[in-house]
């Protein structure tokens, strides 16, 4: 049996926290630092295929609206490749002033972007707010740092995984055309050996030490597989000091929330 069929019959994975295509854009924008008014649109285009590729290659649910933004983006790519002239809609006259085709989407990201921060905002005061007591009343509940860790998949996001496992397989070595891997491990017995691998270790693994260097590549889906369904279960958190640096990962004690 093939890879992919193993995949597609034994486990789908469904991420409860899973953001969309403008998070996505924002994202590739932010992690580049290009300005968002000029959006280089051939480069963001071909990371955002990039990106969905790897999200069919391990068989993530793919909502419709990803698949509607790659259709915008290659079709401001194709106008974007035009001369000026050639731009302009159909019926519009030589005398209306052009429209770069990029704007639409500069101001459907700049609207998400407020939102999103405002979200952002209202989080932190909620967070705040659960940490005041009214004075000579009751003790609040105070969760413990097992506890806040669960929050950690939702605070690092989908796309900065995706980002890392995309540096472990660049280092995976093409395996010869036509030549078909035994497959030896499964994504449960994958889960068994991050959680041994991470249990009592303080400081975390780091995100590549749960890949060999000379593991077959069809074990680095299934390991990094293993560790969705893990975070997923909120049997695992996954930590980073700042934006793009080294991703680390950490067991949950039992009886956390």
């Amino acid at each position: 049996m093939a890879l992919k069929d193993l995949q597609q019959e034994d486990y789908k994975v469904d991420l409860e926290v899973f953001e969309g295509p403008l998070d996505l854009l924002l994202y590739l924008i932010r992690r580049d630092e290009v300005d968002i008014y000029d959006i280089p649109i051939e480069r963001v285009t071909r990371q955002y295929m990039d990106y969905l590729d790897m999200m069919r290659m391990l068989d993530l649910n793919i909502a419709g609206e990803f698949l509607v933004m790659a259709t915008t983006l290659m079709m401001i790519k194709s106008r974007m490749l035009l001369p000026v002239a050639a731009r302009r809609a159909e019926g519009e006259e030589e005398e209306t002033e052009w429209m770069d085709p990029r704007m639409e989407l500069v101001r459907q990201l700049i609207e998400y972007k407020k939102f999103k921060d405002a979200a952002g905002a209202l989080a932190a005061r909620e967070l705040l707010q659960g940490e005041v007591f009214k004075f000579g009343g009751e003790s609040g509940y105070v969760p413990d740092a097992a506890e806040s860790a669960t929050l950690s998949l939702g605070e690092i996001g989908l796309f900065d995984l995706l980002t890392a496992f995309q540096a472990v397989l660049e280092k995976v070595p093409e395996e010869p055309f036509g030549h078909l891997e035994e497959i030896r491990w499964t994504v449960p017995d994958k889960m068994d050996a991050i959680l041994l691998l991470v249990k009592g270790n303080a400081e975390g693994v780091r995100f590549m030490n749960l890949f060999d260097a000379i593991s077959p590549r069809g074990e680095i889906i299934i390991t990094f597989l293993a560790l969705l369904e893990l975070l997923r279960l909120r049997l695992v958190a996954a930590r980073q000091n700042e934006a793009f640096h080294d991703i680390a990962i950490f067991e949950v004690e039992e009886g956390a929330e």
